[in-house]
């Protein structure tokens, strides 16, 4: 497990932190409202390459990012809103988890049952209003 604090100034180095460490595509992020998953996540895809706007898919679910020449890169998806498991069936969620691309899951203790064991847990703790405390879990087979 590796940990890093961090300035919200200095997300980007926090985001260079966790491309070069996570042995998997797929980051579940774990934290209160309002620790910066979804601002970590904007600098993640900004970092790896997105165009056009990147923004919470609280309300859509799933949000896809793409690069300049329409390659999809990463998808966002927010599971807050899921009631249950069934709920994230019904949007397909499993094809969205074994994408060959990166996948950022906030919430992914709403569908924990669908989670690959092969995976990078990021946790998210709030340290003061402009500083986060990220650890970092690379779990495998």
């Amino acid at each position: 497990m590796s940990n890093i604090i961090y300035s919200l100034i200095d997300i980007s180095k926090a985001a260079d932190g966790i491309v070069s460490s996570s042995r998997s595509k797929l980051l579940c992020f774990y934290g209160d409202l309002g620790a910066g998953k979804t601002t970590l996540i904007k600098a993640l895809a900004e970092k790896l390459g997105a165009s056009g706007p990147t923004n919470s898919p609280t309300f859509g679910l799933v949000n896809e990012y793409k690069d300049n020449e329409g390659r999809v890169i990463a998808y966002h998806i927010d599971c807050y809103r899921l009631k249950d498991v069934e709920e994230g069936l019904d949007i397909g969620i499993e094809e969205y988890l074994d994408a060959d691309c990166w996948v950022f899951v906030e919430w992914p203790e709403r569908i924990e049952s669908l989670l690959p064991v092969q995976r990078t847990e990021v946790r998210l703790t709030t340290i003061d209003p402009m500083t986060r405390k990220l650890e970092m879990e690379n779990l495998s087979l």
